[in-house]
């Protein structure tokens, strides 16, 4: 079963079109990794594909519920209530974590299962105790997150993001903002989802992880996908000069 699927996505700002023409589908338990240098495209193709941007055209699908289709080269979206429910069956972990500063770590993973889906607070406060110790912040539930380190507070957000039981997980960059020790736990908590048949789409820049964990890597240059397929084919034998070019860059 396909969660995401986009087709002939184009999103300009002004004069600037920065994407044209995007295609992609995401299958169900599928880890996809979206790569490519900056000002590529990456982070708004996912922002359109989480709903923060509206597309200007092309069509978008989640979770086999249709969020907006083409009408006369133009993208129309479904009903606010009926994009709603479509935003509760996926989460979005930011670069910059998001959390809510004034909330300890167990309120920022219990508060939209209990106010927005109205759901048990003494279940959730067990599935938010347990996703803590999943994502090794056991003990930390009371902290406050300026008493955390930048990889806790990323860890709380993943937590968070799980805590409404998503269909796909979006992350836009995870470990950006991190220091190279942090952003191996937080790679290997990454890890462990995909394991477990997390269906995953990570705009990332770290090379490796994409090579060792995503199924498809999608390299995007200048508002089109130049190139996707296998982590081996597209990282370690590249059939395109751009892909080439932009891996040589990274000394991969």
């Amino acid at each position: 079963m396909k969660l995401l699927e986009i087709e002939n996505l184009g999103k300009s700002f002004g004069n600037l079109e920065v994407l044209k023409n995007i295609s992609m589908s995401v299958e169900k338990g599928e880890v996809v990794a979206i790569i490519g240098p900056s000002g590529s495209g990456k982070s708004t193709l996912l922002r359109c594909a989480t709903l923060l941007e509206t597309m200007d055209k092309g069509s978008l699908k989640i979770n086999g519920q249709v969020a907006a289709c083409e009408v006369s080269g133009k993208s129309e979206y479904v009903s606010k209530s009926e994009l709603t429910k479509i935003k509760n069956s996926f989460g979005l972990v930011f670069q910059q974590f998001n959390l809510f500063p004034h909330f300890s770590v167990l309120k920022n993973v219990c508060d939209a299962p209990v106010v927005v889906e109205k759901r048990d607070k003494n279940q959730v406060r067990k599935e938010a105790m347990e996703l803590l110790e999943k994502v090794g912040l056991s003990g930390k539930e009371n902290s406050y997150p300026c008493q955390l380190s930048g990889g806790q507070q990323q860890r709380v957000a993943i937590a968070r993001a799980l805590a409404m039981k998503p269909e796909i997980l979006f992350f836009d960059e995870p470990t950006s903002a991190l220091d190279p020790e942090i952003t191996a736990g937080i790679l290997k908590v990454l890890r462990q989802l995909a394991d477990e048949n997390m269906t995953m789409v990570i705009v990332t820049h770290e090379i490796d992880f994409a090579r060792k964990v995503a199924d498809r890597v999608i390299f995007m240059d200048e508002g089109v996908i130049i190139e996707e397929g296998d982590p081996k084919q597209v990282l370690d034998n590249p059939s395109n000069e751009r892909t080439k070019a932009f891996l040589q860059k990274l000394e991969v």
